[in-house]
């Protein structure tokens, strides 16, 4: 419906003047065939314009099964690994940490 009325790509060129856009906890829950198309014209509009951060507790060959189609999984990776700067941080989770100093 969105793509109809025109609402879709009003929305695409918000995010698109942004100079950073942030994906939080990305991967924790499988994407749908519209939203998979929808993250790679994102994903592909800030290639060479603009700064994503991802963040995610999958290891990057899950999201294959996130993603669910490897062709849009190949692109995605494509456009966001050539050029990234990746940290993996290793440990317990902060907020379990927190949670038993507070005890």
């Amino acid at each position: 419906m969105a793509k109809a009325d025109g609402s879709y790509l009003r929305e695409l060129a918000k995010i698109e003047r942004q100079d950073v856009i942030i994906l939080d906890d990305f991967g924790l829950q499988a994407l749908n065939s519209h939203n998979r198309i929808t993250l790679l014209e994102i994903i592909e509009d800030r290639h060479n314009n603009g700064s994503i951060i991802v963040t995610s507790q999958i290891p990057v060959q899950g999201w294959y099964n996130i993603i669910g189609e490897k062709t849009i999984v190949d692109a995605i990776l494509d456009r966001l690994i050539h050029q990234s700067h990746r940290l993996e941080l290793h440990g317990e989770s902060m907020r379990k940490k927190r949670g038993i100093n507070k005890g």
